[in-house]
């Protein structure tokens, strides 16, 4: 779901004039991508919450499901979309840096399990050295193993990795591990779970060591209507509030989403419960004003620099700015293109949408 893809030149070229919404007069367009804390997107269109929303605003709101992430956020940054589902680290890489001034409107979740590190015949990190690492380079899995190899005094040169596509990484996996004692792969669910199971495997590190660090948001434009971001925030709550309550709807919302993500029920309960979703507006809106969130983007793009997802000609990670709630700003406090506001998630949880 989450590979990165080096976009910046194109960036370039096709948002000149990105500030400009996608789509004039009143009609705007969100893109989603799969994901456990993404899915409620389609429920929110399918339940006709986000028509309500839209009608009160006046405008009218299309949640468009894109099935290749990365395109997705390719489309966004191009300006054909006027919002689009993606990771904090994403968010800052390709539309920031590609230079779409963008704001994290609503904070869904944090991975809190979803992504992992699994080894054959090895029970903690330091077992990865010398070895081989299936992985999606430059993505929010190589982000992760790179937090697990400082916290135990290890670095990249420690290990080999091998790039490889999500969509084959569990697959080859599991083939290797009938041949290799030695297989290793960091990737996130669904294909976590499965090599989990496979016999001999052992989880040693997943983003649970490092809570709130993997962010799952929608980013919009920042010239975005407040209307347009009233109306998406109110109907994401209110999704988030039928889905966490106890009741038949909450049941029933919850079947739809994992029928319409691909999997069982009993599947999607379990990638839930790996996902920290923010079900009250008042705690997302907590998040965005915490002073972690400042020391995990510090964090982000750090790993962006040195990894050249700034661009081979960056000079240094200062070169985008990132503003949080408070105002302050790391990076170019003269060219801020990636916003944190808690104001729409507070504005939800005090019901002043």
């Amino acid at each position: 779901m989450k590979k990165i893809a080096l976009i910046i030149a194109l960036a370039m070229v096709l948002c000149l004039g990105a500030n400009v919404s996608a789509f004039a007069g009143d009609k705007y367009r969100i893109a989603w991508s799969h994901y456990t804390g993404w899915e409620p997107w389609q429920f929110i269109m399918e339940s006709g919450i986000m028509d309500k929303w839209a009608d009160k605003y006046k405008i009218e709101i299309e949640i468009i499901l894109v099935n290749d992430y990365i395109e997705s956020i390719n489309m966004y940054t191009a300006g054909q979309f006027d919002g689009c589902t993606m990771t904090n680290m994403d968010a800052l890489t390709i539309p920031a840096v590609g230079g779409v001034d963008s704001t994290v409107l609503i904070i869904g979740d944090f991975s809190n399990g979803n992504d992992g590190i699994v080894l054959l015949n090895g029970t903690s990190i330091k077992d990865l050295r010398g070895r081989k690492l299936r992985i999606v380079e430059l993505s929010v899995s190589h982000y992760l193993l790179t937090r697990a190899l400082d916290m135990n005094g290890m670095t990249e040169r420690d290990l080999t990795l091998v790039n490889t596509s999500d969509a084959d990484i569990a697959g080859l996996f599991i083939t290797e591990s009938e041949r290799d004692p030695k297989a290793a792969v960091c990737t996130w669910n669904p294909p976590l779970m499965q090599v989990r199971n496979v016999k001999g495997a052992n989880l040693v590190f997943d983003s649970s060591k490092i809570p709130g660090e993997i962010i799952d948001s929608l980013v919009v434009r920042s010239d975005l209507p407040d209307n347009v971001k009233k109306a998406l925030v109110g109907a994401w709550f209110e999704a988030m509030s039928i889905m966490s309550s106890r009741s038949k709807a909450g049941q029933n919302a919850v079947k739809s989403m994992a029928k319409f993500a691909g999997g069982t029920l009993p599947e999607f309960k379990a990638q839930l419960k790996t996902t920290a979703m923010f079900y009250k507006a008042t705690e997302a809106a907590d998040f965005a004003r915490s002073p972690k969130l400042k020391e995990t983007m510090e964090y982000v793009r750090t790993f962006s620099f040195e990894h050249e997802l700034y661009g081979e000609n960056a000079p240094d990670k200062n070169v985008v700015g990132i503003q949080f709630d408070d105002g302050s700003v790391i990076g170019d406090k003269g060219n801020v293109k990636l916003r944190f506001p808690a104001k729409y998630m507070q504005m939800a949880s005090d019901g002043n949408l």
